[in-house]
């Protein structure tokens, strides 16, 4: 494998490492959130369909992170998981399922 090729993640720290996942699994979960809104395209099927379920399951499942991971996260972290909540929050309600 040549040297461009490797992963970015080899080289950071553990605590980079850990910030980088955890901003992954905030978008992984406002993807599906997304997805369930019917703001972004169901990636099985490739059209946008509204899963009120699904929806809530991400925000709730992003609610547990925060509550979980209160005063272990960085500002930067922190602010970015608040940040993807409150847009979250704002679809869901104005939402039609």
């Amino acid at each position: 494998m040549s040297e461009s090729a490797q992963n970015p993640l080899d080289s950071a720290t553990p605590e980079q490492k850990r910030q980088f996942l955890f901003m992954m699994l905030v978008q992984q979960h406002q993807q599906i959130a997304m997805v369930g809104l019917g703001e972004e395209e169901n990636p099985a099927t490739n059209q946008k369909e509204k899963d009120r379920s699904s929806a809530q399951y991400a925000i709730d499942t992003l609610e547990m992170l925060e509550a979980m991971t209160e005063g272990n996260r960085t500002k930067e972290m922190g602010d970015y998981l608040t940040s993807v909540l409150s847009q979250l929050r704002l679809k869901f309600a104005s939402t039609t399922f």
